[in-house]
C-alpha cells in the first residue's frame, strides 16, 4: 500500500517516480504504471509522478509539479533531455534513493531487487544492449540519490544544445558523466522488447512475442508502444496481419531491404494486456 508522505524519512519505504509532460502519454499511462508498481513491490511505498497536467491522475498517485529548469530543450535529438529536470538539488519533497520508471513499460516481476542492488548512494541504470560493444546505461529504468546528479544537471544547463549534439541520447550523458560513474541493474531485469521479446524470423510469424526468462521490466524505446503491440503492429504505421506486411514487401524502400521488413512483423501480444492494467 502508498504511504502518507509525512513518512518519507523512513529509509525502508521504496520511492517510484515517474515524469509526464506534453500530451504524448495520458493519465492511463500513469494510471497503469501505478497499478503495476503497486502490485509488484513489497510495501511500504511512494509512486510520486511529477507532472504538468494531472487531470485524470487516480487519487493513489502523488502528484507533484515539475521540477524547475530555466533553459530551452534541444531540438531535433532522439534523446529524452526533458528528464533533465530530475537531476537538480531537490526533487519535490523526495529524499534519499528513488527509482525512476518510464511511463510506457510492462512490470512483470517484482520491483524489490532494484531497491536492494548494489550500494543505496550508487547510480545504477539498466543495461542497454543497442551498441554491445560500448558501455552503456538505458535512463527507461535507472536509481539514484536525490541530489546526486546536480553536475550532470549543471552541465546541461550551460549549454543544452550542445550536449544534445554530443551525446545525443541522455542515457549515454549520465553513463559517461555520472559523478563517481555508474553501475548496470543484470541485464535480464529489464528487456528491450524489439530485441529480447519478438521471435527471430520466421517464427515471429506464428509465435508471439515471449517474455524473457528473468525479466521484470519490458521496455518499449523508439516508436513502438504497448498499445501497438496489443495490436500486432511493429510500430504506428505497421501492418497489423500478415499478409497487409507482406504485400508492403514491394515498397521501393522495404525491396532495398527485404529481410529487414520481413523481420520486423510481429503477432498480437496477449500477455500485455494481463500485466498492463490499473
Amino acid at each position: 500500500m502508498p504511504i502518507d508522505s509525512s513518512a518519507a524519512d523512513n529509509k525502508n519505504i521504496k520511492q517510484i517516480i515517474c515524469i509526464k509532460w506534453g500530451t504524448k502519454y495520458g493519465a492511463d499511462y500513469a494510471n497503469k504504471l501505478y497499478g503495476m508498481v503497486s502490485r509488484n513491490i513489497t510495501p511500504p511505498f511512494r509512486f510520486v509522478c511529477f507532472t504538468d497536467d494531472t487531470t485524470g491522475v487516480r487519487p493513489e498517485i502523488e502528484c507533484q509539479e515539475l521540477p524547475p529548469l530555466d533553459v530551452t530543450m534541444p531540438t531535433n535529438t532522439l534523446g529524452k533531455w526533458p528528464k533533465s529536470r530530475l537531476w537538480g538539488e531537490r526533487l519535490g519533497d523526495l529524499t534519499g534513493t528513488v527509482l525512476f520508471v518510464d511511463l510506457d513499460v510492462i512490470i512483470v516481476d517484482s520491483l524489490d531487487p532494484f531497491f536492494e542492488y548494489g550500494k543505496p548512494d550508487d547510480v545504477v541504470l539498466s543495461y542497454n544492449p543497442s551498441n554491445p560493444l560500448e558501455r552503456l546505461g538505458q535512463t527507461s529504468c535507472f536509481r539514484f540519490q536525490v541530489g546526486a546528479l546536480v553536475s550532470l544537471q549543471e552541465k546541461f544547463k550551460a549549454n543544452p544544445q550542445g550536449i544534445a549534439d554530443k551525446y545525443r541520447f541522455e542515457q549515454r550523458f549520465v553513463t559517461r558523466n555520472a559523478p563517481g560513474g555508474v553501475k548496470l541493474f543484470p541485464k535480464a531485469w529489464v528487456a528491450h522488447f524489439r530485441r529480447k521479446c519478438r521471435q527471430p524470423f520466421p517464427l515471429n510469424y506464428i509465435k508471439e512475442p515471449k517474455i524473457p526468462k528473468g525479466a521484470r521490466i519490458v521496455i518499449f524505446p523508439g516508436d513502438l508502444y504497448p498499445t501497438h503491440a496489443i495490436e500486432g503492429r511493429y510500430n504506428k504505421n505497421a501492418a497489423n496481419n500478415a499478409k497487409d506486411h507482406l504485400k508492403r514487401i514491394t515498397e521501393p524502400k522495404n525491396l532495398k531491404r527485404p529481410l529487414r521488413h520481413l523481420r520486423h512483423f510481429i503477432l498480437p501480444v496477449g500477455w500485455i494486456e494481463k500485466y498492463w492494467k490499473e
